[in-house]
């Protein structure tokens, strides 16, 4: 797994430039509806909505807007059939890409995610081109600078929770779950006093592709033109990048 973070910085950095919140807010809206509406309303019994949920309340979501979701979800008042959909394909430079979209209107998304990649560089693939190439995984970060513990200690902690693994960077603790036990290692670490800048199921990269700054360019403005759609709810891509490099972008 070494790398992630590198990877998972630039996702970091593209949503804290991201100011567009309330477009931000329609899709955690979306997510949360559909869950709701595929599991019930109550996230105690709907561990889907509740990781929702809390990827809402961690991006600053509003309570009314969060109980507002479920409501149209649960009450019926929205007649919505929402689709989960993923697109794999190829960014500038060979980069592996998944994006996970829900939508009203599956001709639209899948036309407007193609002319993406095909606009930076990239191209859109068949299924499974290149979902084999990454690992679906818990993943929660503490922060170093807010939890003052000792990193053996918090070790122990991490791997006695249920945790595979724990990476210590400059500036937090990052912890790799099966996603299986990703409540369970998640509730025990919130039981000890730990809080999260991240916690979520992701796809994390089995192996990350070097590409030059030209290509790194391209690859942003894809990122971003993706971001941009309201139907996508997440991307992820194998691409690494110097630092240097994401410095002057």
């Amino acid at each position: 797994m070494a790398g992630h973070s590198k990877w998972h910085n630039i996702k970091r950095r593209k949503n804290a430039q991201d100011a567009k919140r309330g477009k931000i807010f329609m899709k955690l809206a979306k997510e949360i509806y559909v869950a709701a509406k595929q599991g019930g309303g109550d996230p105690d019994t709907n561990p889907t909505l509740r990781l929702a949920i809390d990827k809402a309340k961690s991006n600053n979501m509003p309570n009314d807007n969060i109980e507002r979701a479920i409501k149209k979800a649960t009450g019926n008042l929205e007649q919505i059939d929402y689709h989960e959909i993923t697109y794999e394909g190829y960014g500038p430079g060979g980069v592996a890409v998944m994006v996970k979209a829900l939508t009203d209107n599956k001709n639209r998304t899948a036309s407007e995610v193609r002319h993406a990649f095909s606009k930076n560089g990239g191209n859109l693939g068949e299924g499974g081109c290149v979902s084999y190439m990454f690992d679906r995984k818990g993943y929660l970060v503490i922060d170093r600078n807010e939890h003052d513990v000792d990193e053996d200690e918090l070790m122990l902690e991490v791997i006695e929770a249920g945790a595979e693994e724990m990476e210590t960077e400059d500036d937090s603790y990052e912890i790799f779950t099966e996603p299986e036990v990703f409540e369970q290692v998640k509730n025990a670490l919130e039981k000890s006093g730990y809080t999260f800048q991240t916690a979520e199921i992701t796809m994390i990269p089995q192996t990350y592709s070097q590409i030059s700054e030209e290509d790194v360019q391209k690859m942003m403005k894809l990122i971003d033109m993706l971001e941009d759609n309201d139907d996508v709810q997440d991307i992820y891509h194998n691409m690494e990048a110097d630092e240097e490099v994401m410095s002057n972008l």
